[in-house]
C-alpha cells in the first residue's frame, strides 16, 4: 500500500488514527451497549442497537482500513479509487490462491476433525466467507498486513516485525471483552493471544508469499467463516489448548517457517543476480 521504497512509511500517523477511531467508536458502542444486550435477550430490534450494529459493522472493524486511507491520504493525496485498487491488487493470482489454500486447508481440517457443529447447513460457510471478505478480511488486512507488516520489516527482522504487530493486533481486539454482546466475552484473553500470535505469522508469510493484501484478508475471511457452521470460540478460543489445537499450530507454524524460508532464500538469489548484473554492465560500460 504504500509505494514510496525509499521514504519511511508514516506509522506513527497510521497508528495514531487507529487509536483515535477505536477510542471514538468505543465511547459510542458502550453507550449503545444495552440495546445490544436486550436485543440478544428478547430479539427487538431498537433503534439504539440498529445504530450500534452499524457503526460496528462500519466504522469499528474497518479502522485499520479508514485510518490508513486517512494516512495515505495526508501522505499522497491518494484518491479513493487508487486506494481501492491497491487494496485489492494481487500481482501474481494463482500463486495467491494456492498460499492462502495452503493456509486455510489446515484451519478447515481442524474444524471436521475437532470441531463442535452448531446445527447450521454446510453452505454458511461459503456465505459467511462472502460477508466476511469485505466487512472483516478487506477491512482489517489492508492496513495491518498491507500496511503494518511490511513497513515495520523494513525497521524490524521478520520475526520480530511479525511479533509487534501481533500484540498491536491483539491490543486492538481487547475491547470486544468490555462487551457481554460479544462473542468474545468471557473468553479466554491467553488463548485468544496465543491465536493472534500464530494466525499473524501465517497472514504475515502470505503477505511475504503474495504481496496481496488481498490475500491475507480472503485467509482471514475464511478462517472467521469457520464459526457459520462449527462453533468458533470452543475452537479457537479454548484454554488451555487441547492437542488438536497444539497440532494445528504446530502445522501453521511450520508453513510459516517453509514459506519464510523459500521466500527469503529468493529474495537473496535475486539480489545477488540484479547485482551481477549491474556488475556487468558497468564493467561493459
Amino acid at each position: 500500500m504504500w509505494k514510496d521504497e525509499n521514504g519511511r512509511a508514516p506509522l506513527g500517523v497510521f497508528l495514531g488514527w487507529i487509536l483515535f477511531l477505536t477510542i471514538l467508536v468505543e465511547l459510542v458502542l458502550l453507550a449503545l451497549e444495552p440495546s445490544a444486550v436486550a436485543y440478544a435477550q428478547d430479539g427487538k430490534l431498537t433503534l439504539g442497537h440498529a445504530i450500534y450494529a452499524v457503526v460496528g459493522l462500519l466504522f469499528s472493524t474497518p479502522a485499520p482500513l479508514i485510518a490508513l486511507y486517512l494516512t495515505l491520504r495526508r501522505a499522497e493525496r491518494i484518491s479513493l479509487r487508487e486506494f481501492l485498487r491497491r487494496a485489492v491488487y494481487t500481482p501474481r493470482p494463482l500463486r495467491a490462491a494456492l498460499v492462502m489454500g495452503l493456509f486455510c486447508a489446515p484451519a478447515l481440517g481442524f474444524a471436521l476433525c475437532c470441531g463442535t457443529p452448531n446445527g447450521a447447513a454446510w453452505y454458511m460457510l461459503p456465505l459467511g466467507f462472502l460477508v466476511m471478505l469485505p466487512f472483516v478480511g478487506i477491512a482489517e488486512e489492508t492496513g495491518w498486513r498491507g500496511f503494518l507488516q511490511p513497513a515495520l520489516e523494513k525497521r524490524l527482522p521478520f520475526p520480530v516485525a511479525t511479533s509487534v504487530t501481533a500484540a498491536i493486533w491483539y491490543v486492538w481486539h481487547l475491547p470486544l471483552w468490555l462487551h457481554p454482546s460479544s462473542n468474545h466475552y468471557g473468553d479466554s484473553l491467553i488463548g485468544f493471544a496465543m491465536q493472534i500470535f500464530v494466525w499473524c505469522f501465517a497472514a504475515a508469510a502470505i503477505y511475504r508469499a503474495t504481496k496481496s493484501s488481498l490475500a491475507c484478508a480472503a485467509y482471514h475471511a475464511f478462517v472467521n467463516a469457520i464459526g457459520a457452521v462449527w462453533d468458533w470460540n470452543a475452537l479457537f478460543d479454548a484454554w488451555p489448548k487441547t492437542g488438536g489445537m497444539l497440532l494445528y499450530n504446530g502445522i501453521v507454524l511450520a508453513l510459516v517457517v517453509g514459506l519464510w524460508t523459500v521466500c527469503d532464500f529468493r529474495e537473496k538469489r535475486d539480489i545477488s543476480a540484479k547485482r551481477r548484473l549491474n556488475s556487468s554492465a558497468t564493467v561493459e560500460g
